[in-house]
């Protein structure tokens, strides 16, 4: 079971009803826009989503969230204030809703929890870190070719429009380096 899974289990197991609710979002539909605060974290249980922010000429995806994982509006949901970030459904998700105050009771209530989730930090932190790098230090053809191995999943669940956005090149670009 990788962390993931040992995270949802333990909030799915729990004696009190820790889950919100459930929600559905249509392909295209908004989970968080830029200026809101969003003090939830949501497991995807099927669908996918992209987080993203914009400038006055384009959008830049910082992170995808496809079946089997945890996304949130991270920098709000650590500040508790507005963040500049929006979460988009790709395609039609079912999402498990815990608010932020349940789920930090949930996370110190053990020392295995609180375990699991310095872990799973630790993996996010890691994660960001290597795309940081990739995207300063490598070329593009070398960032698919990682992205590819790191995350093959992504080519069958995002279209290629966010994935070079997620790349930092154009679906042009991404498209050529996918053909040789």
């Amino acid at each position: 079971m990788n962390l993931i899974e040992e995270l949802k289990a333990g909030i799915d197991n729990s004696p009190e009803k820790l889950w919100l609710k459930d929600i559905t979002l249509k392909r295209n539909e908004f989970l968080k826009v830029k200026g809101s605060t969003d003090l939830h974290l949501y497991y995807v249980e099927s669908g996918s989503l992209r987080v993203f922010m914009e400038d006055e000429y384009e959008e830049h995806t910082i992170r995808f969230g496809y079946k089997n994982s945890f996304i949130a509006a991270l920098d709000s949901f650590i500040s508790e204030k507005p963040s500049d970030l929006y979460i988009q459904a790709i395609k039609k998700c079912e999402l498990k809703v815990i608010h932020k105050n349940v789920f930090m009771d949930f996370i110190g209530s053990t020392t295995e929890n609180l375990s699991l989730w310095h872990k799973i930090l630790a993996q996010l932190i890691f994660q960001q870190m290597e795309r940081e790098v990739d995207i300063l230090t490598q070329s593009p053809t070398e960032r698919y070719r990682r992205v590819l191995q790191r995350s093959p999943q992504l080519f069958q669940e995002v279209p290629h429009k966010y994935i070079a956005s997620y790349l930092r090149m154009t679906p042009e670009t991404l498209s050529r380096i996918k053909k040789s």
